[in-house]
């Protein structure tokens, strides 16, 4: 396994209306709604894990809900599909804004990118309870980033820009994967 250093970052995301209505694609929430909204984003923040670590020459943040969090959101898909396409959207939300909390420059470019998951990133990962599934790309929590620190740059350095349809300038692209709807998921 190869050297990495872990470094815990203090965060507290605050809740942005407006980034969250953009991932939710909603125009509207009610007040009883919002009330429950503001509830779990201050119970999920507890959930939330950041990170920064250095793995071989290379620094990134990471920043992850934890499985409560999925199963959580998971169970609602079964008794209420409307509040699970909220609260999903809620959990993406607190990702989101804790990255543009420690790297701001994030929003302006639109995008974490993500890194290349070289041997050292995985190790280091792994070891930190959070591996990459290797078959798809991307880490084994659903409401995780993990990209460049500090800031190197958007789309032009994205190991993932050979297939993201938003860097290849596919504006009808989806933002939201729902469970079950994933790409290749059998009907």
């Amino acid at each position: 396994m190869a050297e990495y250093t872990s470094e815990a970052v203090e965060v507290t995301p605050y809740f942005d209306v407006e980034m969250f209505m953009g991932v939710a694609q909603e125009t509207r929430i009610g007040g009883q709604v919002m009330d429950r909204l503001v509830e779990n984003w201050e119970k999920w923040c507890k959930e939330l894990t950041v990170r920064r670590v250095k793995a071989g020459k290379i620094e990134y943040l990471v920043a992850w809900l934890s499985e409560a969090v999925e199963n959580e959101v998971d169970a609602m898909w079964d008794t209420a599909p409307s509040d699970a396409h909220l609260f999903n959207s809620l959990a993406q939300a607190i990702v989101m804004a804790t990255i543009q909390d420690v790297l701001p420059e994030v929003q302006d470019a639109g995008c974490a990118p993500a890194p290349k998951p070289t041997e050292a990133l995985q190790d280091a990962l792994e070891a930190e309870g959070i591996p990459y599934n290797l078959s798809v790309t991307a880490l084994t929590r659903r409401y995780a980033v993990v990209t460049h620190h500090p800031f190197k740059g958007g789309c032009e350095i994205c190991y993932l820009l050979p297939d993201c349809p938003k860097g290849n300038g596919d504006k009808s692209a989806s933002t939201v994967v729902l469970p079950g709807y994933e790409p290749g998921s059998a009907d």
